[in-house]
């Protein structure tokens, strides 16, 4: 019955885990603001073509991220949104075209490669940006997120030096990211990627999202946070190496 609302292209078992993943990582960024989305597409890549990881990435970081950002807009600061935004549109413009030219051993490295980078890499610290910095900021997770998809800690690194509050830093990085992911998805689109045989996944990854992020608070509550962010860590970083080591063995056999 499962197979039935799947592409061919993807087990059922993997689609069962794919939706348990996704009720977890939600409830990690729920908790944490940050992690689940890199966590999410590093154990996608494991087992989905490498030609629809980040069109339905996208896809599913969208419904995790508009929800947040619906909740909490009136906290946002707009005048990031703005630069931001514009300087998205730019680098989604520039990115769209060249996925489509990189062979899938040298992405898969690429990407096994950016979250070892992106998860280890001290976090920059900003106390004062200008606007051009902003713009800057939204070109080049834009045109990072086209080829990794999972660019949030690059981008709240630099967009939450302006927010006064905690609310205003997730309320701005949630609308932030949801307009990139939008613009992900109609760059694809643009591009010709069928969303629709994965309609029902995407769905169906969305609506265990969003119980991972109602209920996931309380189950993470419980956990010591320092204990679970190394946890989390080294997690990702086995996940990453396990990508880097399936783009070596088809680069040497095939």
């Amino acid at each position: 019955m499962l197979a039935t609302l799947l592409p061919a292209t993807i087990e059922p078992w993997f689609a069962l885990v794919l939706l348990i993943v996704s009720f977890a990582t939600s409830a990690i960024s729920a908790a944490f603001g940050l992690g689940g989305g890199v966590l999410l597409i590093a154990i996608m890549g494991l087992g989905m073509p490498l030609a629809a990881l980040v069109p339905v990435h996208g896809a599913v970081q969208l419904g995790s991220n508009v929800g947040r950002a619906l909740l909490k807009w009136r906290n946002a600061t707009p005048w990031i949104l703005l630069w931001f935004g514009v300087g998205s549109v730019l680098g989604t413009l520039i990115a769209g075209r060249l996925t489509l030219a990189i062979p899938e051993t040298l992405w898969r490295l690429g990407l096994g490669c950016f979250i070892l980078i992106i998860s280890w890499m001290p976090k920059p610290k900003f106390s004062k940006t200008a606007k051009p910095i902003v713009f800057l900021n939204g070109m080049i997770a834009a045109f990072l997120t086209m080829f990794f998809g999972a660019t949030g800690p690059f981008v709240v690194a630099i967009n939450a030096a302006h927010s006064k509050t905690r609310h205003g830093v997730v309320a701005t990085h949630a609308i932030a990211m949801t307009m990139q992911h939008l613009l992900k998805i109609l760059m694809f689109g643009f591009l010709g990627f069928a969303f629709a045989p994965w309609a029902p996944l995407i769905l169906g990854m969305v609506a265990f999202g969003y119980l991972g992020t109602v209920l996931g608070n309380r189950i993470l509550d419980r956990l010591p946070e320092a204990f679970f962010r190394i946890a989390l860590r080294a997690m990702i970083t086995v996940l990453a190496l396990a990508l880097i080591v399936q783009g070596l063995l088809i680069l040497l056999y095939g």
